[in-house]
């Protein structure tokens, strides 16, 4: 007992069907390995923005010392610009490279 012509037609779209919707599955847009690369690039994206986060925690941190008090304003200007205070005495430290130690001195 053969099939009908109909019943061929219909079985084969509907294998024809499945067919596609295996290869969009697989393959595609929204297929599993896009799902997957979509996932990889969210859990760096979020890891970016953690230390973005925490960056911006500590300049917030800096904005609110430097608004409270001049504590925080004499350590950036003693440590960049080099400032003393006036009655302070400024030394300067030079140490001698290892190699001229070692046999240039006389």
């Amino acid at each position: 007992m053969t099939p009908s012509p109909r019943r061929q037609i219909v079985l084969a779209l509907i294998a024809l069907v499945l067919l596609v919707l295996q290869g969009r599955l697989w393959l595609g847009e929204g297929s599993l390995r896009h799902k997957t690369s979509l996932e990889k690039r969210v859990a760096e994206l979020s890891a970016e923005n953690q230390k973005l986060s925490d960056r911006n925690q500590l300049l917030a941190a800096d904005v609110q010392d430097l608004k409270k008090g001049l504590d925080a304003v004499e350590e950036i200007a003693r440590k960049d610009l080099g400032m003393v205070r006036n009655g302070e005495t400024f030394f300067l430290v030079i140490e001698k490279s290892r190699e001229s130690n070692n046999g240039t001195s006389r």
